[in-house]
């Protein structure tokens, strides 16, 4: 059984994107080599930020055009609706782009997207538990 889980994404510019996601809080830090390892939520989920050549090195394919398709969407949570306006906040400071502006979603949750500087996506969500059942 597997024992630990990570996340490979491809990047521009390691040290830029190191940038970026230290100015949103979390910690990344650069690796022997040329990539860097970002961690995120209690867990320390693992995100290694590789350069797009060593990446599709790996994949044997090409890497999508984040302007015309997603392939996957990053879900964060936040413990409140205030961290959910200073993620939106933060990222747009940092270079990012907000593709969803923070607000209600589905009457239980708060919600906000962004695109990272490569434009992966990611999605920061309040849930307000006590209100999931009565949506």
């Amino acid at each position: 059984m597997a024992k630990q889980f990570w996340i490979n994404l491809p990047v521009k510019d390691v040290v830029k994107s190191k940038e970026f996601f230290t100015k949103l809080g979390f910690t990344c830090r650069i690796m022997q080599g040329d990539f860097a390892e970002l961690l995120i939520g209690e867990h320390n989920v693992q995100v290694m930020l590789f350069p797009e050549n060593t990446f599709s090195n790996f994949t044997n394919n090409e890497i999508l055009d984040t302007k015309n398709a997603t392939e996957v969407l990053f879900s964060i949570d936040a413990e409140s609706r205030e961290e959910v306006d200073e993620m939106a906040r933060k990222a747009e400071e940092a270079g990012g782009t907000i593709f969803g502006k923070p607000g209600e979603s589905q009457g239980w949750m708060y919600a906000c997207g962004f695109a990272d500087l490569d434009g992966h996506r990611w999605n920061v969500l309040f849930m307000d538990m006590d209100k999931m059942s009565k949506a």
